[in-house]
């Protein structure tokens, strides 16, 4: 396989065979992030489609010199911030179907066959906790979060990303936190009263 830079010029001279290489490099990064911001499967498969529309038209203005996927990432962000303002709920959907295997893409390098499978449930309930967490935060809130502690980008990185302060990342990031502790831990809490509910009326 040809390495990225190599890649990207031989895109950027309209070598679609060249993108499709970038594209399959990506895909799964793009996916992971798209899914953590949307919060379903086919938002995110949407949103994963028009990043890569988008960040091939802009190919001409990327400096190779720079990391591919860092832009890539930024990229979905505005898009994603974009369809945010407009209000929308929904991103239109495209022609062409985005492959991405059963939903799953980020956790493909977690997940063992032969580990045990009570702990494999707990960290999909865990992980599905999460998620639904993450999806009660305000938008400025689970951005910022997402970057930082899912995605692992610095504090320097996000406040470049997001076009705002380095304290403003940091005071976000921090309600953020709180916020997060405290909705999980009412979903939990309601979660267990659930189960013993269940329990109760068999």
């Amino acid at each position: 396989m040809q390495d990225t830079r190599t890649l990207v010029r031989k895109a950027q001279s309209n070598d679609m065979h060249a993108f499709e290489e970038l594209v399959g490099m990506y895909q799964n990064r793009v996916y992971s992030l798209c899914h953590h911001l949307a919060g379903n499967r086919d938002d995110a498969q949407d949103l994963a489609q028009e990043a890569f529309i988008r960040a091939y038209k802009a190919l001409g203005s990327f400096r190779n010199e720079a990391d591919f996927g860092t832009w890539l990432h930024r990229i979905t962000l505005n898009v994603w911030l974009n369809i945010k303002r407009k209000n929308s709920h929904k991103i239109v959907s495209l022609d062409e179907p985005y492959d991405s295997g059963d939903g799953s893409s980020m956790q493909r390098e977690v997940a063992a066959l032969d580990g045990d499978p009570l702990e494999a449930l707990e960290e999909k309930e865990f992980r599905g906790l999460v998620r639904s967490t993450l999806n009660t935060l305000s938008e400025e809130h689970r951005t910022v979060l997402v970057l930082r502690e899912i995605e692992g980008y610095s504090y320097e990185e996000v406040s470049r990303m997001l076009g705002c302060s380095l304290g403003t990342v940091k005071s976000r990031l921090s309600r953020a936190r709180e916020v997060l502790r405290r909705e999980m831990t009412e979903l939990g809490r309601q979660a267990n009263r659930d189960v013993a509910a269940a329990r109760e009326g068999r």
